[in-house]
């Protein structure tokens, strides 16, 4: 049996630097992206780290299914490349849930209130409101419906009462996210 060259003696090898790259916390966990700079959050979600509930709409940023948090402030994940995150923080509705597994006090409310008809855009929609209640830990109706997620299939009455239950929840301090 031969003994394996040691690749060390290879002449053949040509030693390359390190490859640089864009350093971000995507639900609480560091990764590091060395593919193309421009590359689209969302595609780097989707594609890269397998983390499907973030999703493809519209790719103009107008249907909100692709929102995310990005430093704890909704964000398009179809419009934020790579290069602009490096150091950014971004949760995606899979990281919205604490540690231990409880449910965040939207998802609760989303079941309590059967917010999901098609399930399609509740992702989006879970996250453009964890960023509303982070900035109006009470808001209005007109608070909800200002939120710029599109809801194709009609859930948006469910969606208004999960929001202002999940408000209620927090007020009365079932849950402290």
């Amino acid at each position: 049996m031969q003994a394996r060259p040691d690749p060390a003696d290879s002449a053949d090898l040509v030693k390359v630097p390190p490859r640089k790259g864009i350093a971000l916390s995507v639900n609480g966990q560091s990764f590091v992206h060395v593919g193309d700079p421009g590359m689209p959050l969302l595609w780097y979600l989707r594609d890269t780290l397998r983390l499907s509930g973030a999703r493809y709409g519209c790719d103009s940023g107008l249907c909100g299914a692709c929102t995310v948090l990005v430093n704890g402030v909704r964000t398009l994940a179809c419009e934020r490349s790579m290069d602009t995150l490096a150091g950014q923080s971004v949760t995606t509705v899979e990281g919205l849930a604490a540690e231990d597994g409880s449910l965040h006090p939207l998802q609760q409310a989303w079941i309590d209130e059967d917010a999901i008809l098609c399930g399609y855009c509740q992702p989006g929609w879970l996250m453009a409101a964890a960023d509303l209640l982070r900035r109006k830990p009470q808001p209005t109706d007109a608070d909800i419906d200002a939120l710029p997620n599109l809801c194709r299939c009609g859930s948006q009455p469910r969606i208004r009462r999960a929001i202002l239950r999940a408000a209620s929840m927090r007020r009365q301090n079932r849950h402290t996210p």
